[in-house]
């Protein structure tokens, strides 16, 4: 499936950003009186809208070209929620999402570094590195920030995945934030991100977050996740306006149904 373009700065978007959640509850009054409230996920529907401002001609090109193939509101696409966390339930690694080797053992309801409950603790029973991750359905070219706070009883390290490309970053004994930016492999249709802890180690863990941009921004727990498959674009025209020499602006709207 075609996904929408990032930027020449490996970014989705820029500030500001607005996006709306519009969902439905259901409600059945009874005979009685009473009435029962259900929530209706088939029709929660997203929208943000990107205001762009000093585009180059190639990036306003790239969005152009994009338009013409979306034949503006007709086609899907994936889009890559800029102001989410792509990972789904961040906080819970004891969800279906998540993968995690045989060796790999999770204790939650571990301290947080804010003050909270929500950190894990992952310990490898095996002989060898053991990872948790998750695959996502996002286009493998694009550039992604990987990060998550991290901290062990003793010092030691973990090694950050993005598709089949890894790095090392340091674990101590006080809680702190690593991240790794790479892409994934240019011709897959998903990404798997992990974090492999090695043979015999213990490593606690909180805020893991995936974003498709360069650098982490503050940490985002999330349920849904921040892949959005089946997105379409809200309108007909692109218009793009010349405001200098190699200086371009537009606004594009886009639109997740649930229900479409």
């Amino acid at each position: 499936m075609a996904a929408y373009p990032q930027l020449e700065s490996g970014a989705l978007s820029q500030f500001p950003v607005r996006k709306t959640r519009r969902a439905r509850t259901v409600v059945n009054q009874a005979a009685d009186g009473s009435t029962i409230k259900l929530a209706d996920p088939a029709a929660l529907v997203t929208e943000w809208v990107l205001a762009y401002t000093d585009l180059s001609d190639e990036e306003a090109a790239a969005l152009r070209a994009f338009f013409i193939a979306a034949e503006g509101t007709l086609n899907s696409f994936t889009f890559l929620d800029p102001a989410g966390n792509l990972l789904a339930w961040s906080d819970q690694l004891d969800q279906a999402a998540w993968q995690k080797d045989p060796l790999l053992s999770l204790t939650g309801s571990v301290a947080d570094p804010r003050g909270g409950t929500s950190a894990w603790r992952l310990t490898n029973g095996g002989g060898a590195a053991q990872s948790a991750g998750q695959t996502l359905a996002a286009p493998g070219g694009y550039q992604y920030c990987l990060s998550a706070y991290v901290r062990a009883a003793t010092a030691t390290s973990v090694r950050l995945t993005v598709g089949s490309q890894g790095a090392a970053r340091a674990v101590t004994s006080d809680w702190t934030r690593i991240a790794w930016t790479s892409t994934g492999d240019a011709q897959a249709t998903s990404v798997r991100f992990g974090m492999e802890i090695g043979a015999g180690d213990a490593v606690e863990v909180y805020g893991l977050q995936v974003e498709a941009q360069t650098a982490a921004s503050g940490y985002k727990a999330s349920t849904l996740g921040g892949v959005y498959e089946d997105a379409h674009l809200g309108d007909d025209v692109l218009a793009i306006t010349s405001t200098d020499v190699n200086r371009n602006s537009c606004t594009v709207k886009i639109i997740h149904a649930n229900h479409l």
